[in-house]
């Protein structure tokens, strides 16, 4: 017994170690800086009323007068639109493909947007939305929508960015969902057809309620991927055109990179980890009670 403490000491005292190096004690010194001004003097949430009442955060007069809305509204935009669609989209991708000859192959080609490196996703959404190159205007001209760079303008610039994502994040809710499809018993669907149900009744009645487990898991995962998402918006368009595009992430790195007011970044980091765990505890919890 001693001796198997000793092993356990051996493997989890290191472990623990660069925990408390790594996230620990940097987790705590960038709580402490947002508390702090440049000097070091504690300022209470003077740092915190600065930054939720600047236009890059939170712009009331874009709000009445359109882009740029502030970061965190950008934000929460981003979740408005692209959550609904990626789940929708996953969904029904998975069920369509479940029974199709050369579905596998489909689900892997969906799915390379989502092994693909953000960064090089965010290069493919400018071609996607240019003017000359883009396969998007390239749709629209078949309804006689003139062309133009849909990243280059404040009004279109976001939205380009969000329906791009779409296009990169779907196939990871395709591929949870597929998984999830084949813990369904088919007993259940032969029941419900034998009784007359309907596709439609089959779909929400069966289908859509045996997946609630990886909805939350899929809800859980795009949330928390939209409200830290940086590289896409920092490769396209740099959170411009005058700020259109902006977005938390990005907005924490121009106050600590450009501007070098590391006490305001510090407090962006920190309302970002707290919005991710009061997304995530609810979600996690409601999973942990499903499964019980």
């Amino acid at each position: 017994m001693r001796n198997r403490a000793k092993y356990v000491a051996f493997f989890v005292v290191p472990a623990f170690a660069l925990v408390g190096i790594f996230v620990v004690y940097p987790v705590a010194r960038t709580v402490v800086l947002s508390f702090l001004d440049s000097d070091g003097k504690f300022v209470g949430l003077e740092n915190y009323i600065r930054v939720l009442s600047s236009r890059e955060i939170i712009n009331l007069e874009g709000l009445s007068r359109g882009f740029p809305l502030g970061a965190l509204v950008h934000n929460l935009l981003w979740i408005a639109i692209h959550l609904p669609l990626t789940l929708a989209l996953g969904l029904v991708l998975a069920v369509l493909l479940r029974n199709v000859r050369g579905g596998a192959v489909i689900k892997s080609i969906i799915f390379l947007g989502m092994v693909m490196p953000m960064i090089v996703g965010g290069v493919m959404i400018n071609f996607m939305f240019d003017r000359n190159l883009g396969i998007f205007n390239a749709f629209l001209k078949i309804f006689g929508i003139p062309a133009k760079s849909w990243t280059a303008y404040p009004d279109t610039a976001l939205l380009a960015l969000i329906f791009g994502s779409v296009w990169l994040w779907v196939g990871f809710s395709t591929v949870l969902y597929s998984a999830g499809l084949e813990t369904i018993p088919k007993d259940l669907y032969e029941a419900a057809q034998l009784d007359g149900a309907s596709a439609l009744k089959i779909f929400t009645k069966i289908t859509i309620p045996m997946l609630r487990p990886i909805t939350i898991v899929v809800v859980t995962m795009t949330l928390l991927w939209e409200l830290k998402v940086f590289d896409i918006v920092y490769v396209a368009t740099m959170g411009g055109p005058g700020g259109a595009s902006n977005v938390l992430a990005l907005q924490m790195y121009t106050y600590a990179f450009r501007a070098m007011d590391f006490n305001r970044s510090a407090v962006v980091a920190v309302l970002l980890t707290m919005s991710t765990l009061l997304v995530s505890l609810p979600l996690l919890r409601t999973l942990r009670d499903d499964q019980s």
